[in-house]
């Protein structure tokens, strides 16, 4: 005998949505390309008044371009076109960021649109089959449920992606646990990516990393169970920096970290990670720091996910000397995403009798 349904029960709901998110973005190939040390246009090297010491700037942008796909997101096309058009004509004027950091490159649209911004290297994240290694199996509070994605399978990639016009000359990445997601984040295979760059003229290389964390209410799992996902996303992504980075380079880590308002999570961030956070940086009116952006009250950090630190490395000093937003209304474009951009802007700088790095 047939059973007629009315109406499509939680989880047959929740099936048909993660074949469809499955579908929306595997037709369209990940973005990614590589350049030749050689193909590298040089920086502006600055000799200081004394003689001794040298500089350069490098300017990074982090980035969640909103890249869902339908039914998750409807309408995107546009905007994401939009991103990928304005950051290639900013390219073609000279003015793009060096090196940007993408956070939800999950649909058709969304690759193709990292593709069309032309940056000649371009590296991507966790893939959806990536394994986690080294995470816990430890079960997180509460009880996995079908009906908000937590299925015990990933459908996308992790959506991370990093452009640059240097040279990408090491690639690694670690992708989260699947006891570390809570919630709608499961159906992603969220973690970290790192890239680590060589800029002409600069004696060592840059290691830059870029991860998205587990959402708060957007993950639609309780408080407890996406708090304790976050905190074991924090101690991997602390895990693979320490075991993947070499101490001898200045270290850049961006992304989207969900921790907007949310005392807890910083807490727990922080006990695993000690560089150096730029908006607190910047917020100090002595550090020389020029803020083109509006902050309200004494921890400007604690209003936005989208966040970048660093760390000096041994031959090569780093710090930010220019934070703003782009895409955000402004002159730098209209709002484009659900996330503004946040572009930093830091100094290089070395000992001129530091010897060059010698090709990649």
């Amino acid at each position: 005998m047939a059973i007629a349904i009315s109406r499509p029960i939680p989880a047959l709901r929740t099936a048909a949505l993660a074949l469809l998110l499955l579908a929306s973005g595997c037709a369209t190939p990940l973005p990614l390309r590589s350049m030749a040390c050689g193909d590298a246009v040089p920086p502006t090297i600055v000799p200081a008044a004394d003689g001794q010491m040298a500089t350069t700037t490098l300017s990074v942008l982090t980035y969640n371009i909103e890249g869902l796909g339908w039914p998750a997101r409807s309408g995107r096309e546009p905007s994401l076109r939009a991103i990928g058009d304005r950051i290639a004509a900013l390219r073609a004027e000279g003015r793009a960021p060096d090196v940007i950091l993408f956070q939800e490159m999950f649909s058709g649209a969304a690759k193709k649109a990292v593709a069309a911004t032309g940056y000649p290297a371009i590296v991507t994240g966790p893939r959806r089959t990536t394994r986690a290694k080294g995470a816990t199996k430890d079960a997180l509070p509460g009880k996995s449920r079908f009906k908000r994605g937590e299925l015990g399978l990933h459908l996308t990639g992790s959506g991370l992606a990093i452009a640059s016009r240097y040279p990408i000359v090491h690639v690694d990445m670690h992708a989260y646990g699947r006891r570390s997601c809570a919630g709608r984040d499961c159906l992603a295979n969220k973690g970290i990516v790192l890239a680590r760059l060589t800029i002409p003229g600069v004696p060592t290389p840059i290691d830059i990393y870029d991860t998205h964390m587990n959402s708060r209410g957007a993950s639609r799992a309780p408080a407890p169970r996406n708090l304790a996902a976050h905190d074991r996303q924090s101690l991997e992504a602390s895990a693979f920096i320490n075991r993947t980075h070499d101490d001898a380079y200045p270290v850049i880590f961006g992304g989207d970290f969900n921790m907007r308002h949310s005392e807890p999570r910083w807490e727990n961030f922080s006990r695993y990670q000690s560089l150096k956070l730029v908006h607190r940086v910047c917020a100090d009116p002595a550090s020389g720091c020029d803020v083109h952006m509006s902050w309200d009250g004494d921890e400007p950090w604690m209003d936005t996910q989208d966040l970048q630190f660093f760390w000096p490395g041994d031959r090569v000093s780093i710090r930010p000397i220019r934070v703003e937003a782009m895409f955000d209304g402004g002159p730098s474009g209209p709002e484009l995403s659900d996330h503004d951009a946040f572009l930093v802007t830091y100094q290089l700088s070395w000992r001129r009798t530091e010897a060059e790095q010698s090709g990649c």
